[in-house]
C-alpha cells in the first residue's frame, strides 16, 4: 500500500500565522533590549531606586503631624528656641510617637526619650553610667524631686505631674533641655549634641530641622 501524504498547512494559514505572531515577536524584542539597557546601566538603575526611596522617605518621614505642632509652638516660646528643632528631635527620638513602645533597651523614656537621671537629675542619689539610675516612679514624675536634684523634667500641662510620656509634658522638658544646652542662644549643633553625644545624630537632626524650616516657611506663607 502506498503511504499516504501527510498533508501540510497551507500557504494562507501560514501566512496568518506569521502575521500573529509579528506583534508578539516585535515586543518580545522591545522587552529583552530594555531589560538589556537597565542591567547594563546600574547607575540609571541606582539613581531610579534613589529617587523612589527618596520620595517614600518625603512622604512618610518629614511630614509634621499638625497636632503637635501647637505644642511645639508654645514650648519653644517659653524657652526661646526654634519650634521645628523640636520637632525634628521628635521625628528622630521615636518618629513622632510612633515608636512602641517608648522604651529604648537601654532605658530612655517618652516621646522625646530621656534617661531618667537627665530627667530627674544627676544629683539623685544612684544616679550614675547611662542615667538609668532606679527612680521610683513617685519620684521620676513629681516636679518638686526633680527641681531639687536639678532634672530637666517639666510639667508641660499643668497637671502637677512631670511625666515623660505625657507628649506635653515631654516635649516642653526637651525644649528646657535644648534651652539650656545652647539652642537659646543660637548654638544649635552644641545643643542637639549635648542631647545626644553623636555627631551622626547632630546631622540627622539638623536635616529635619533644615527641612522642617522649609515647611515652616511655606506654612507661614500659606496662612498670609
Amino acid at each position: 500500500m502506498k503511504k499516504q501524504k501527510r498533508k501540510g498547512l497551507s500557504i494562507k494559514i501560514k501566512a496568518m500565522l506569521i502575521i500573529l505572531l509579528i506583534p508578539i515577536t516585535v515586543t518580545i524584542f522591545i522587552l529583552t533590549a530594555i531589560i538589556w539597557t537597565g542591567l547594563n546601566n546600574q547607575e540609571l538603575i541606582r539613581k531610579s531606586a534613589s529617587a523612589l526611596l527618596d520620595i517614600g522617605e518625603r512622604h512618610t518621614a518629614t511630614s509634621i503631624p499638625e497636632e503637635y505642632i501647637p505644642i511645639y509652638k508654645e514650648a519653644a516660646e517659653v524657652y526661646g528656641i526654634p519650634w521645628t528643632l523640636l520637632a525634628a528631635h521628635h521625628r528622630i527620638e521615636t518618629r513622632f510617637s510612633t515608636m512602641d513602645p517608648l522604651l529604648s533597651p537601654v532605658g530612655a523614656e517618652g516621646h522625646m526619650q530621656f534617661m531618667p537621671c537627665t530627667f530627674v537629675g544627676w544629683t539623685y542619689p544612684g544616679c550614675s553610667g547611662l542615667g538609668k539610675g532606679e527612680i521610683p516612679e513617685k519620684d521620676k514624675t513629681n516636679p518638686a524631686i526633680i527641681k531639687e536634684y536639678g532634672g530637666y523634667g517639666v510639667d508641660g500641662n499643668g497637671d502637677g505631674i512631670a511625666d515623660p510620656y505625657d507628649i506635653e509634658d515631654a516635649i516642653f522638658s526637651a525644649a528646657n533641655y535644648l534651652s539650656k544646652s545652647g539652642a537659646a542662644d543660637g548654638d544649635l549643633e552644641k545643643a542637639i549634641f549635648n542631647y545626644n553625644r553623636s555627631e551622626k545624630y547632630v546631622q540627622d537632626v539638623l536635616r529635619f530641622f533644615n527641612e522642617f524650616e522649609v515647611q515652616r516657611v511655606d506654612m507661614e506663607a500659606a496662612n498670609k
